[in-house]
Formats: structure tokens, C-alpha cells, sequence
């Protein structure tokens, strides 16, 4: 085994040490370009001296900021994914297709209209409850059946959960008159963030990550066979139940910051797969730099296609997105 190992290890290594190279590579052309090109000098100085001008203050204090939260939402998005597609062996799984993003959406119209007072901390754990509600009500009705849940049971009670989901939050919207807020709040991007912002977030995404690791020897076995999983002395109603709350806490924590940023966790788990194989413990940190990288691509897009104006995120991610979204759909139709 040792033979075969190695040059599989070696292979990971050179293929991770490319990804964090493209990724960095994208944060810092994501620095330099916008409605406004900055010169690498000022990038260089903004990061790595104390000097102050125009230029450099928009690094440290816009951009900077917003391109860190492309990467922590970008990797937590592709890692929510491959936990979803692995522990529910469905190849469509995706935050936004399996109720999470429109539970998310709904507490924090909830939050709007009843808790005006929660500050940004009390919205992002609103959003963490509302998308283990929606993720909750989808695996329910999903497994309602004995023979467990199914990739195309799960899709169809996604899309049922997500559209009453989505019709609550517009009901409570406009009953309470806080749709513009909710508006704002989802549809903002990652347009505005703060470094007060990150300071909430990073934290919970780094704890999500690092749970995530810790259970991908489990999810490797899991996504093979819920009963080889089972044969093996795995307790897989834990193992699952953990993975669901680190899903819930990822998806939840972007959806407070970015809003509906669909297609990033089913896209991103495909391509590291393709990269590095079937092991989840390759799989995860590949797929969170893909993730990062893939985020940081469409934010730079969203800034410069249409510069001064700005094209949201979601719209370059959702242009990409949905053609992949069909060819596996089309893909897994076949197999089946």
C-alpha cells in the first residue's frame, strides 16, 4: 500500500499547492482591479506598510475586507456542499437547493419584523437557526419514507421547502414593512462588509472547517454506503447529526453576511473531486480553496464588467452555476 500512497499523497500536495497558488493570485488581482484600478505598489503598501493615501485606504478599509469575506464565504459555501453531497450521496445537493439559504432568509425577515434591536451578531445567529429549520424540514420530509431519503426526493422537498420558505419571508416582509431591509440585507453581496463583520464570522467558519476535518474519515465511509458505514461500527446517526450542524452553521453564517449565493456548493464539491478523488479528507480543504478562488473570480467580475457600475455577485456565480447544474442533472439521469 505504500507504493500506491505516496504517489497519491505527492499528487495532493503539488495539486493543493496550485490551488493556494491561483488563489492568492485571484486575491490580489481582486485588490488591484475595480471600479477603480489601484497600481500593485499602493496594494503592496496597503498590506505591508503604514502609509496612508486615498488609494491605500480603500484597500485596507473596502476592499480588503470584502475580498477576505469572498474567500471565508467562498470556502465555506464548497465545504457545506461536499458535506451535503457526501452524506446525502446526492450529486445536486447545494445549500440554496436543500432549504438552508430560504430558511436563513426567513428568520432574518423574522428578526426584521419582530427583534429590530438585534445587532449584526444576534442577525447571524438568526440566520443559523432559520437554516437549520429549513435544512430540518427538508431531511424530514425527505426521509418521511422508509426507504430513506433519495437524491430526487431530497431536491423535490427542497424546492417545495425553499418556495414556502421564501413566500413566509415575503408575507412577514410585507405585513411588517421590513422587505427592504431583508432586501438589502440578502441582496447586498458582499458589497459593505466590514471588519466588524469578519470578526463574527471568520471565527465560526474557521470552527465549521475545523469540525469538518474532523469528521472526513467518517463522511468518506459515508458517502460510499450508509450500511458499510454502519458495518464498520460507524454510529452514523451522530456522524450525521454533527455534519448537519456544521453545514447549518456554515451556510447559515454566509447567508447572514452575502445573502443567496447559490450554486457555489454544488459546483466547487465536483471539481475537487475531479482534482484529488473520492477521500473527504482531501476533499474538503480542496474544495474551500476552490470555493475561495471561485468567489473571488465573480466578485472581481461583478466590479469590473460593468465598472463604475457593479453586477451582483449572485448573478455572475448563478450564469456559471446553472449550465453545471443542468449537465449533472443530465449527467446523473443517465447513470441512473
Amino acid at each position: 500500500m505504500k507504493p500506491l500512497g505516496r504517489p497519491r499523497r505527492a499528487a495532493f500536495v503539488w495539486t493543493m499547492t496550485a490551488g493556494l497558488a491561483v488563489m492568492a493570485g485571484m486575491f490580489v488581482v481582486s485588490l488591484v482591479y475595480g471600479a477603480a484600478d489601484i497600481p500593485f505598489r499602493d496594494v503592496w503598501q496597503a498590506l505591508f506598510s503604514r502609509e496612508v493615501n486615498d488609494q491605500i485606504l480603500i484597500i485596507r478599509e473596502i476592499r480588503l475586507p470584502r475580498e477576505i469575506a469572498a474567500m471565508v464565504v467562498g470556502a465555506a459555501l464548497a465545504a457545506a456542499g461536499a458535506i451535503m453531497q457526501g452524506m446525502t450521496r446526492n450529486p445536486l445537493a447545494d445549500p440554496g437547493l436543500l432549504g438552508i439559504t430560504a430558511g436563513a432568509n426567513l428568520a432574518l425577515a423574522v428578526g426584521f419584523a419582530f427583534f429590530p434591536a438585534l445587532g449584526y451578531f444576534g442577525m447571524t445567529v438568526a440566520g443559523s437557526i432559520g437554516a437549520a429549520l429549513g435544512m430540518l424540514l427538508v431531511l424530514g420530509i425527505g426521509t418521511s419514507r422508509r426507504d430513506g431519503w433519495s437524491p430526487l426526493r431530497l431536491v423535490l422537498a427542497g424546492s417545495a421547502v425553499s418556495f414556502f420558505l421564501y413566500a413566509l419571508a415575503e408575507a412577514i416582509g410585507i405585513a411588517f414593512k421590513v422587505s427592504k431591509d431583508v432586501s438589502m440585507w440578502t441582496a447586498g453581496g458582499i458589497m459593505g462588509t466590514t471588519w466588524r463583520q469578519l470578526a463574527v464570522i471568520v471565527p465560526i467558519v474557521a470552527a465549521g472547517l475545523i469540525a469538518a476535518m474532523l469528521y472526513a474519515r467518517q463522511l468518506t465511509v459515508l458517502s460510499l454506503s450508509e450500511e458499510v458505514a454502519a458495518g464498520l461500527g460507524q454510529r452514523t446517526a451522530i456522524v450525521k447529526a454533527a455534519l448537519s450542524v456544521v453545514v447549518i452553521l456554515l451556510a447559515g453564517v454566509s447567508v447572514a453576511l452575502v445573502g443567496n449565493m447559490a450554486f457555489i456548493g454544488l459546483m466547487v464539491p465536483h471539481i475537487a473531486r475531479a482534482l484529488v478523488g473520492t477521500d473527504y479528507r482531501r476533499v474538503l480543504p480542496m474544495a474551500a480553496v476552490a470555493g475561495a478562488s471561485l468567489l473571488l473570480l465573480a466578485d472581481t467580475l461583478a466590479r469590473t464588467i460593468g465598472k463604475p457600475y457593479e453586477v451582483p455577485t449572485a448573478a455572475i456565480i448563478s450564469v456559471l452555476g446553472i449550465p453545471f447544474f443542468l449537465f449533472i442533472a443530465r449527467r446523473g439521469g443517465q447513470r441512473s
